[in-house]
């Protein structure tokens, strides 16, 4: 019950000031809008018959799971910036002396950063929907549920590394260094099938493949392919390994 308490005390208290300045809550929506706004109309015109391992269908539903992959890679992924700058505010230092749950200090930021990115994914798909985009409210829950396991990992992930590093210059690099190259490999915008057998055979080492795939077997209905129940295998996997690995890292450096 401490654990559940102290995460809602760090949970509410991110909220809060994550609110404060809505206004990088809208930034980080930019990209992918302006993907969906000026790359997505081009793919309209091509048609989607199978080719690839994908099913008939309209290009929005092709398209826009890689925009959530690039909304939680930009978003969520880069929210150790922010542990940094509590590292060298002395936040940290300051909940050592505090009876809060260590694990919670992570949960609690965790489950602030998941919301928000459920949020702006839901915006996403909502103006998608004007677009174009077409799927049912089962495949849009199997989506979102995705999303939120997405950034679970991308988000302790992150705060894990900003910990480790605690220099937003060794930091920001680094992961640029790792999303870009995770997005282009994830098939962001077209099927990773449809490219040539040496690209494809990389991108199978890369998560967000699967998980990608899987959200496109979601919005096209297809609830019991591989590709589907992979995605979110993986997707679980990744969350499980970054959570853990993270609750370790916050409970040393703050022991």
């Amino acid at each position: 019950m401490n654990f559940l308490r102290d995460t809602m005390l760090i949970f509410v208290r991110q909220t809060r000031l994550a609110m404060r300045d809505p206004a990088w809550l809208i930034i980080g929506l930019t990209q992918p809008a302006l993907y969906l706004a000026f790359l997505g109309p081009l793919l309209e015109r091509i048609t989607i018959n199978g080719g690839g391992g994908s099913p008939t269908g309209n290009s929005w539903q092709l398209f826009v799971p890689g925009l959530l992959i690039q909304l939680g890679l930009f978003g969520a992924g880069f929210v150790g910036l922010g542990i940094i700058a509590d590292v060298r505010a002395g936040v940290i230092e300051r909940m050592r002396v505090t009876p809060v749950s260590r694990y919670a200090l992570l949960v609690g930021r965790v489950l602030r950063d998941v919301v928000v990115l459920l949020a702006q994914a839901v915006v996403l798909l909502t103006a998608s929907f004007a677009f174009g985009l077409r799927a049912s409210a089962t495949g849009l829950a199997i989506v979102l549920g995705m999303v939120a396991l997405l950034g679970v990992s991308l988000s302790a992930g992150s705060y894990t590394l900003g910990l480790l590093l605690r220099r937003e210059e060794a930091l920001a690099p680094m992961l640029n260094a790792v999303m870009v190259p995770l997005m282009l490999l994830s098939g962001v915008v077209l099927p990773m099938r449809l490219a040539p057998g040496w690209l494809d055979a990389i991108s199978l080492v890369t998560p967000f493949r699967y998980v990608v795939d899987a959200m496109r077997s979601a919005l096209y209905g297809q609830y019991g392919t591989v590709q589907l129940w992979s995605g979110v295998a993986v997707a679980g996997l990744l969350a499980v390994v970054c959570l853990s690995v993270g609750a370790r890292v916050f409970a040393r450096e703050s022991a």
